[in-house]
């Protein structure tokens, strides 16, 4: 069990890095992404940060310091929950990578609990 934890965590941390990543250089699929939800420019590099910050905390997590990779990972889910809803309301439903990233944030937060 403490493996999968290990893996699909590692996973998560990847995930957000690029997610942040691609928030701090505001690659053109975020900008197009965060125009059609009507997420305003100015929140991106927020976003970006939350990202980076839940990578850190994920890895702290796998570090030896569970409580904070619990509150990482549960931050993450909150993050993606409110994407997906951020999405649907806008009437876009190319929820695709939202909804993976939500899956992984949950198996990471789920099996952090479990070990």
């Amino acid at each position: 069990m403490f493996t999968a934890y290990v893996v699909v965590t590692l996973m998560a941390v990847a995930a957000s890095a690029f997610v942040a990543i691609a928030n701090f250089m505001r690659l053109e699929f975020v900008l197009t992404t965060a125009a059609k939800v009507s997420v305003p420019e100015s929140w991106i590099t927020t976003l970006g940060l939350l990202n980076a910050a839940a990578a850190l905390g994920l890895l702290l997590g796998l570090v030896g310091v569970p409580l904070i990779g619990t509150a990482a990972a549960l931050g993450l889910v909150l993050y993606f929950v409110g994407a997906i809803i951020t999405h649907l309301r806008a009437r876009d439903h190319s929820i695709g990578p939202a909804a993976a990233f939500l899956l992984l944030a949950v198996a990471a937060l789920v099996l952090g609990l479990a070990s």
